[in-house]
């Protein structure tokens, strides 16, 4: 595997590595809590911090297979450069609302190293799990800059098959 393609699917990689991680630590956490009467402290806020570290980068990875809900009805209306006009903006639209979160995401991240807390069970610095977002927005921001040069490039994609 070339390392261009290894980035290209890094996303994946990571949502299914964090996504079988969650699962074991629930897994144990359950197994800990009913089968030996005691749980343990830090597995149910890890496995939430990874849930969001998973949802983020998700949601770029989610751009990438064009697997966002969207809602066709009005689009579907609309034909020839009406259709490409509302999808760049659309596009658009959804590029400044991920870089501004990108923005005030890092600021958050920042604050939080000025305050220097902590989470309370495993007592790791808050700036690792709020860095999802500003992390997952970039990610998706570079994403939705390669979709609109997609569009500009190649027009409207092919609809997906419905199953």
């Amino acid at each position: 595997m070339t390392i261009g393609k290894f980035l290209d699917n890094l996303e994946e990689y990571f949502c299914a590595a964090t996504m079988a991680i969650m699962t074991i630590l629930v897994f144990i956490q359950v197994v800990m809590r009913y089968v030996f009467a005691n749980s343990l402290s830090w597995s149910e806020e890890l496995a939430r911090y990874i849930f969001l570290w998973l949802s983020w980068v998700g949601a770029s990875y989610a751009v990438r297979e064009r697997a966002h809900f969207r809602v066709e009805m009005f689009a579907g209306l609309l034909k020839g450069r009406a259709r490409v006009a509302l999808e760049y903006f659309v596009l658009f639209a959804w590029f400044v609302s991920s870089a501004l979160l990108t923005y005030y995401g890092t600021q958050m991240v920042l604050f939080l190293v000025d305050t220097g807390q902590f989470s309370p069970a495993m007592d790791i610095p808050m700036e690792w799990p709020y860095a999802c977002l500003p992390v997952g927005c970039a990610m998706m921001s570079v994403r939705l800059a390669v979709e609109i040069y997609k569009l500009h490039k190649y027009g409207l994609p092919e609809p997906p098959a419905v199953d």
